[in-house]
C-alpha cells in the first residue's frame, strides 16, 4: 500500500490501514480523481459540459479547480490552491496575490473539507467517517 494511500486512510479513519479490508489496486492518481469526483459534486450540480473537482493533494494542500464555458461562450478555467499553515489557510487563485481565509470564505472551505472527507470514507474507502469502522453493504451510501 502508497505511503499517500496510507497517510489518506489515516486522515480519514484516524487509525492506520487495515490489511484486513484491502481496496482495489489503484494508483494514486486514480484515487486522487476518485476522491476529487466525489469533492466536485458537494457545491451542487455540475453543469453540462463543464469539470470541477475538489480534493485533498497532501496534508497541506487543497485544490479546488472548475472548467466549462460561460455564457457568452469562452471557455473559463479556474483553479484555487488552499495550503494549510500553522496561522491558516492561504489562497493562491490563477496568479493572484495570495490571502490568507477569513469570515464566511474559511467557515465554507472548512465545511467542504468536513464532507469531503465524509463524502470519500463512504464513497471509497467504504468507512465510517466517525469511528474508521468498515461499513456494511446497507451502510455504504452517502
Amino acid at each position: 500500500m502508497s505511503d499517500l494511500l496510507k497517510k489518506t486512510l489515516t486522515l480519514l479513519t484516524g487509525s492506520p490501514a487495515s490489511s484486513k479490508r484491502p481496496l482495489k489496486k489503484l494508483t494514486e492518481r486514480e484515487l486522487i480523481e476518485l476522491e476529487a469526483e466525489i469533492g466536485g459534486q458537494l457545491f451542487g450540480p455540475i453543469p453540462a459540459g463543464h469539470r470541477r473537482e475538489f480534493f485533498c493533494l497532501d496534508e497541506h494542500t487543497w485544490i479546488w479547480h472548475e472548467e466549462g464555458i460561460d455564457p457568452s461562450g469562452q471557455r473559463r478555467v479556474t483553479s484555487t490552491r488552499y495550503e494549510i499553515h500553522d496561522n491558516g489557510i492561504l489562497k493562491a487563485q490563477d496568479g493572484k496575490v495570495y490571502k490568507f481565509l477569513e469570515g464566511d470564505e474559511l467557515r465554507n472551505l472548512v465545511l467542504a473539507m468536513r464532507l469531503y472527507y465524509e463524502g470519500v470514507a463512504r464513497g471509497i474507502y467504504k468507512r465510517d467517517p466517525l469511528t474508521g469502522h468498515p461499513l456494511s453493504d446497507t451502510t455504504a451510501t452517502m
